[in-house]
């Protein structure tokens, strides 16, 4: 997790920054600097352009805690935690959610009758003190009374459903906390590309997936096929 703000150079700030100083940090791809609502700027080497947001972590003089994520005031963005680091994306547009949606009405039908396995959308996966992530879909077991995030844990599959805003992120940072802290096989949908890239505990990450995905259970051995094209099919184009 060291080099978790290593993807990118940053000054020294000349004044502390506010207590609330990890922010969305409004990358606009088409300039060598990053605008911040704060006084600190990251530069970042000139990129292709691009109109787009992209979430990103930004360093502070301390890190946050759970307790102080669960704190913040909910102004619709999405707020993370990784090693306490704190990242914020945007809340996900319509396209998004309509993935999102179908995979989680894939998997409920498909272990509706496995015993205590539960699949919620969004989920989060916790480990006090520093690490709080919210996968758009999250299959688990969940024993029967369990009514807190961190007694969760047997995460089987994360999902993040990825557009251009979140898509870095969710590649250079999610993928690999994810299959860190055990859960057993993470997805990342492209909603551009169509494809779901698949990576494994253990194994092969990425491997791209645009016909076809095959999933089986760890209870029960059972194979749940999801049809690609047609998860895609009549989802609109446009802010993911």
């Amino acid at each position: 997790s060291g080099g978790l703000a290593s993807k990118v150079a940053l000054k020294e700030p000349t004044t502390p920054p506010r207590a609330f100083s990890l922010l969305l940090a409004e990358v606009r791809l088409t300039a060598p600097t990053v605008d911040l609502p704060t006084r600190e700027h990251a530069e970042l080497p000139t990129p292709a352009p691009s109109p787009h947001i992209m979430a990103m972590p930004l360093p502070t003089l301390r890190r946050f805690t759970v307790d102080e994520l669960d704190a913040l005031p909910d102004d619709g963005n999405r707020y993370e935690l990784l090693d306490g680091v704190l990242f914020v994306t945007p809340s996900p547009g319509l396209p998004h959610q309509i993935v999102a949606t179908k995979l989680a009405a894939i998997l409920a039908t498909f272990l509706a009758e496995e015993p205590n396995v539960r699949v919620l959308a969004p989920g989060v996966v916790l480990i006090p003190p520093s690490l709080q992530l919210e996968p758009d879909v999250l299959v688990a077991r969940v024993a029967p009374g369990t009514t807190r995030w961190e007694k969760v844990h047997e995460h089987w599959l994360a999902i993040e459903v990825s557009g251009v805003g979140s898509r870095a992120y969710d590649r250079e940072y999610k993928r690999d906390a994810y299959l860190d802290v055990g859960v057993l096989e993470a997805w990342r949908v492209e909603l551009a590309a169509e494809t779901i890239f698949v990576s494994k505990a253990g194994g092969e990450k990425d491997r791209p997936h645009a016909i076809e995905v095959i999933w089986r259970s760890p209870a029960s051995g059972r194979e749940l096929r999801v049809d690609v094209p047609a998860l895609f099919r009549d989802v609109p184009h446009g802010r993911d």
